[in-house]
């Protein structure tokens, strides 16, 4: 059996196959990784710096008053869940008029964060409830204003089932 000789217009047609494939695996992979792109943490990396000095000042401020804020959060079965958040004063005694926002972050996936409205339920006792609640590991940020000043803020790491 002969086999073909290999010309030049054979050499040429492999060279573009192989480049071919390898510049349609790129473009592929460029728009999976586009398309997949959660964003960023921060859109100013140079305004975040700015601001660190005064949380470093609310965070003195916030150890200084002593509060004991507890939260706690329960997933029902039909995904719901419902947050509760008690504060304190120092003296132990219920801290009210305050405005407390709660947020449930998704650490690997921003796309996913659920804002939670608290409303006052008792004196010192915050409520709210988060909807279609998926199952996992989430991030829980509670703030707290009076006045529009923040006065507390923590970030937690829960596990929902």
């Amino acid at each position: 059996m002969a086999s073909k000789p290999l010309t030049g217009t054979k050499v040429f047609l492999m060279l573009v196959a192989f480049f071919g494939v390898v510049i349609g695996v790129n473009v592929t992979m460029m728009k999976l990784a586009i398309a997949t792109l959660p964003g960023t943490d921060v859109d100013s990396p140079y305004a975040a710096g700015l601001t660190y000095d005064r949380e470093i000042s609310a965070a003195q401020d916030q150890a200084a008053r002593k509060w004991q804020v507890n939260a706690h959060i329960e997933r029902r079965a039909d995904g719901n869940a419902v947050l509760q958040v008690e504060a304190r004063d120092a003296a132990g005694q219920p801290v009210s008029g305050l405005r407390f926002g709660g947020r449930l972050e998704r650490p690997t996936d921003k796309r996913a964060d659920l804002a939670v409205e608290l409303t006052e339920a008792g004196i010192g006792l915050y409520r709210g409830d988060a909807a279609s609640l998926a199952p996992g590991q989430w991030d829980l940020v509670i703030a707290g204003e009076a006045r529009g000043t923040r006065v507390f803020l923590s970030r937690n790491r829960v596990i929902l089932n």
